[in-house]
C-alpha cells in the first residue's frame, strides 16, 4: 500500500546529514504563495527563496553555497529526530522534532490572505509545544549574491529592517524569543517552547517598497487562514481513484509554480541544482517555457482548475503575439536577459551556477505542437478563442507550415541541430490541431488546406526517414542509432501508427529503462545525469493509452514507489543507482506527467 505524499515522514534512523555541508534534495519541500516559493530542509533550514518573485534574485541560497549563503534555521539545539509532512490538500507544512525532553512542531507557510496574494512576501514559521520541553535556535544569514551585495541593518523609531540589495524586509517574533545577535550579516536568538506554548518567528519583506510592519498575531493568523484557502481550491479539483492524494499532492505543486501577477508557469523555482552531482548540466528553470506550461494547462484543465488554465493560456498566446514564438520567457513576459555565470561553489561542487538560460535563444518546432494541443484541448472543453488570440494563432500555423523541413535543438534543447523526429511529430502535432480548429470555425480557415497538406507530408516524412527496422523504433533523428524516450508522448499526441508506436516504447524500455520505473532521455548520458521522472510517467501513460492498462498500473505503482523518499516535492531527475533526487525542483514536467498519467489510468478524457 502506497503511502499518502502530503504524510512523509523521516524516521530516527534516517536523519538527514549534510554531506559537505549539503543536504540531500530529497529532504527539502516546497512552500509558495503564488508568487515566490521557498525550500525548507528537514532540519529546519531555509536554503532557498526568491524575493519576491521566483526568478528575483535569492535572499537565501545556502542550497548553492553552504558557507556563504543565505538561510533561515529554526531548529531544536539539541539532537532531534524529525517527522514531517504537509497538511492535508494544503501547501503548508508541518515538521514535528523529537529531542530527549520533548516534543515541538514547525508549521511553515508563505501566507496569504482571505482575499488573495498579499502585496508583500511573508514567510512565517509556527512552533508548537507539544509534549515536554524543547530549546529551539534561530539563525538568520544574509546572504552576499556571490559578494555582489552588502547587506545591511537599518533601525529607526518604528522597527529594525535588514537591507540586501534591493530587498527590504523585516524579522518580526514573539515576546517569547529572545535575540541574542543582530548584526548586518546575521540575526541569531533562542527561544523555548512546553506543552502548550507557541511562540512565532516571521519575516516580512518587498523589494524598492514600503513595507508594512505586521503584527506576529496578524501573522499566526494567517498561517490558518492560508491552509485554508489551500485546501478550498483543492476540494475545487476534479479527481477521483485510489491515486487522489498523489494527484491533489502534484497539482499543489504545480499550483506554487503559477506566478499569479502575470498568469506564467515556472518550469521550475530553483537555478543551477544539478542533473549529476559535481557534473556541468545544470541550469535556471525559474522561466516559464512554452512546453511547459502548455503541458501545465491541460493537466489543469483535466483535473478542473480552470482559472489557472485559462489565465496561463492567455498569457501564452499574448507572448506569441508580442514576441513571435520563443521559446521561453521571463515571468513578467519580457525576454530572458543573456545567461550568466554567477561565482558561487554549487551545489555540492557543481558548477556552473548560472542565470539565465541559452534555450531562449534556441528554436524548438515543439513549440508549435504544445500551443496548438492546448488551444485545442480549451475549445473541447466547450471554451472560446477571442479574434486576436485565434488570429495569433492561424500565423503560428503558417509559420509552422513553413518552417518544419528545417533542423533544430529538439525538445532536449541540445546544441546539435538535427532533424529530430519528435520535433517533426510534434510539427505534425500542430498542424492536424490547427486544421481541426479551423474545421470547427475557431481559427481562422484562410490556409487550412495548405496545413492539410503540410501535415500529411510531415507524416510520410517521419515514415520515410525516421522508423529504424534494425532498432525497431522510431530514432531520434534520421540516420541516428539512438532513442529518444520523449517520443513515448506520440501516444497522447495521437500519432497514426499504434503497431510502430509501441515498438517504440519496448524500445525505450529495452534501451533505456532502469529499474524502479526510470529512464533516462535518450542514449549517452547515462554518465552525466540521472533518469528523467517525466520520460517514465510517458512510457507508462503511452502503455495505458494502447491498452495495457494492467501492466501501465503496476508500472506506475513502482515508479510512485521510488519517489517515496521525498516529501512529494519532486525533482527532473533520479539517480537509478542510489536514488537520490537531481536537478531543478519542484520541477513541473514532473509533477504534471504524474497528473496526467494518473488521470490517463483512471479513465479521464484526455
Amino acid at each position: 500500500m502506497l503511502h499518502d505524499p502530503a504524510i512523509a515522514k523521516t524516521e530516527p534512523a534516517d536523519l538527514p546529514v549534510r554531506e559537505l555541508g549539503y543536504l540531500p534534495l530529497e529532504n527539502y519541500a516546497a512552500i509558495g504563495d503564488g508568487r515566490s516559493v521557498a525550500l525548507i530542509g528537514t532540519d529546519g533550514s531555509i536554503d532557498w527563496w526568491c524575493v519576491p518573485n521566483m526568478d528575483s534574485p535569492p535572499l537565501f541560497d545556502r542550497i548553492l553555497a553552504e558557507r556563504t549563503g543565505g538561510c533561515f534555521v529554526v531548529a531544536p539545539i539539541e539532537d532531534f529526530t524529525v517527522e514531517r509532512r504537509y497538511r492535508e490538500n494544503s501547501n503548508v507544512l508541518q515538521t514535528i522534532f523529537t529531542t530527549k525532553r520533548g516534543r515541538a512542531r514547525l508549521t511553515e507557510s508563505l501566507n496569504s490572505s482571505s482575499g488573495g496574494r498579499l502585496p508583500w512576501c511573508e514567510l512565517a514559521r509556527r512552533v508548537d509545544g507539544i509534549e515536554g520541553e524543547v530549546e529551539f535556535g534561530l539563525r538568520l544569514v544574509f546572504g552576499t549574491r556571490a559578494d555582489t551585495i552588502c547587506p545591511f541593518l537599518a533601525t529607526n523609531s518604528n522597527a529594525t529592517t535588514f537591507n540586501a540589495g534591493s530587498v527590504i524586509g523585516m524579522l518580526r517574533v514573539s515576546p517569547g524569543v529572545e535575540l541574542t545577535t543582530e548584526d548586518d550579516l546575521e540575526i541569531a536568538g533562542r527561544f523555548r517552547v512546553r506543552a502548550g506554548e507557541r511562540e512565532i518567528v516571521a519575516i516580512l519583506a518587498g523589494e524598492d517598497e514600503p513595507l508594512t510592519a505586521e503584527s506576529v498575531e496578524a501573522i499566526d493568523d494567517r498561517i490558518d487562514i492560508t491552509d485554508a484557502e489551500w485546501r478550498q481550491w483543492t476540494e475545487g479539483l476534479r479527481f477521483e481513484g485510489r491515486h487522489r492524494a498523489h494527484v491533489m499532492r502534484s497539482a499543489l505543486a504545480l499550483k506554487l509554480l503559477l506566478y499569479s501577477p502575470s498568469g506564467a508557469i515556472a518550469a521550475a523555482a530553483t537555478t543551477s541544482l544539478p542533473e549529476g552531482i559535481g557534473g556541468p548540466k545544470n541550469y535556471d528553470y525559474r522561466y516559464a517555457w512554452i512546453r511547459d506550461a502548455s503541458y501545465t494547462i491541460k493537466a489543469f484543465m483535466r483535473i478542473g482548475a480552470m482559472a489557472e488554465a485559462k489565465a496561463a493560456l492567455t498569457w501564452l498566446i499574448k507572448r506569441l503575439d508580442e514576441h513571435g514564438s520563443r521559446v521561453c520567457y521571463r515571468l513578467d513576459g519580457r525576454l530572458l536577459d543573456e545567461m550568466r555565470e554567477v561565482d558561487l561553489p554549487g551545489y555540492r561542487g557543481s558548477r556552473p551556477v548560472l542565470v539565465g538560460n541559452q534555450a531562449s535563444e534556441q528554436h524548438q518546432h515543439g513549440i508549435y505542437g504544445d500551443i496548438f494541443e492546448t488551444a485545442k484541448r480549451f475549445t473541447a472543453g466547450g471554451n472560446i478563442l477571442d479574434p486576436r488570440s485565434a488570429q495569433v494563432l492561424a500565423r503560428i500555423a503558417d509559420e509552422c507550415a513553413e518552417s518544419w523541413r528545417r533542423p533544430d535543438a529538439g525538445i532536449w534543447e541540445l546544441e546539435e541541430q538535427e532533424h529530430y523526429t519528435m520535433s517533426k511529430i510534434s510539427a505534425w502535432q500542430a498542424l492536424a490541431r490547427a486544421v481541426e480548429l479551423a474545421d470547427d470555425n475557431h481559427i481562422p480557415a484562410t490556409c487550412r488546406d495548405r496545413w492539410a497538406r503540410s501535415r500529411d507530408r510531415i507524416m510520410e516524412w517521419i515514415e520515410r526517414n525516421c522508423w529504424s527496422e534494425a532498432q525497431q523504433s522510431y530514432v531520434m533523428y534520421p540516420g541516428s542509432d539512438r532513442i529518444d524516450a520523449s517520443l513515448a508522448l506520440a501516444v497522447r499526441f495521437g500519432f497514426d501508427g499504434r503497431d510502430r508506436l509501441e515498438k517504440t516504447l519496448r524500445a525505450i524500455d529495452r534501451r533505456l529503462g532502469r529499474p524502479g520505473g526510470l529512464h533516462y532521455r535518450y542514449n549517452g548520458v547515462e554518465e552525466d545525469e540521472g533518469c528523467f521522472l517525466a520520460c517514465s510517467f510517458w512510457v507508462v501513460e503511452g502503455l495505458a493509452l494502447l491498452g495495457h492498462r494492467e501492466e501501465a498500473e503496476r508500472r506506475f505503482d513502482e515508479l510512485l514507489a521510488t519517489l517515496e523518499r521525498g516529501s512529494g516535492t519532486l525533482p527532473e531527475m533520479v539517480d537509478p543507482d542510489t536514488g537520490i533526487f537531481l536537478g531543478n525542483m519542484p520541477q513541473g514536467l514532473s509533477h504534471l506527467a504524474l497528473v496526467q498519467t494518473a488521470a490517463t489510468l483512471e479513465g479521464h478524457d484526455l
